[in-house]
C-alpha cells in the first residue's frame, strides 16, 4: 500500500443482514459525494475476491473502507473517511480527525455497535446474547465478549487446517 497516494475511490463494506447498516448505505447512496462509494456487503465472495487479505469475519462485525490504492480503514476511522468522501460532511469528517473529534467519533461508533447489537438482524429478533452468526462460529457474551469457535469445534476436537 502506498501511503501517500491520494484517495480517488472508496469502497465500504457493510453488513447486508443488519437494518442499520442498510439504512446507512442507503442514506450513503443519497449523498453528493466528492469521492465515489461503492457500496458492497461485507465477507460476500465478490469482497472475498477483491481484497482477499482482509479478515473478513471481522469486516462484518466492524465498518471497513477500502481505498482504491489499498489503504484499509477501520471502526471510527472508517466512518471519517467514509464522511470525508461525501460533499456536505467533509467539514465534520475533519473535525472527527482531531483528538478530541476521534474520541466523539469512537463513540458514535461504540452506541452504534450497541444499538446494532440490541437490534438483532434485519428480520429477526433482538440480539439478546445468543450467538451472533452461528455458521460464523462467533459468540458474545456480556461478562467476556466477543469469541470464536470454529464450525464444528465445539469440543475443541478439530483437525487442524
Amino acid at each position: 500500500m502506498n501511503a501517500t497516494a491520494p484517495v480517488r475511490r472508496l469502497t465500504v463494506l457493510y453488513d447486508a443482514e443488519c437494518s442499520l447498516c442498510a439504512f446507512l448505505r442507503d442514506w450513503l447512496l443519497r449523498q453528493p459525494k466528492l469521492v465515489p462509494l461503492e457500496l458492497v456487503p461485507a465477507a460476500s465472495a465478490e469482497v472475498r475476491r477483491r481484497f482477499p487479505g482482509l479478515d473478513h469475519g471481522a469486516t462484518l462485525d466492524e465498518i471497513t473502507v477500502v481505498g482504491d490504492a489499498g489503504q484499509v480503514y477501520r471502526g471510527p476511522a472508517a466512518w471519517v473517511v467514509t464522511l470525508w468522501a461525501l460533499r456536505e460532511h467533509r467539514p465534520l469528517a475533519h473535525r472527527l480527525s482531531t483528538p478530541a473529534g476521534a474520541r466523539l467519533a469512537k463513540g458514535a461508533v461504540l452506541a452504534a455497535a450497541k444499538w446494532r447489537g440490541a437490534q438483532g438482524r434485519r428480520g429477526g429478533p433482538p440480539w439478546g446474547g445468543q450467538v451472533y452468526r452461528r455458521a460464523d462460529g462467533w459468540s458474545y457474551a456480556p461478562g467476556s465478549g466477543w469469541s470464536y469457535t470454529a464450525p464444528g469445534c465445539a469440543d475443541g476436537t478439530c483437525a487442524p487446517r
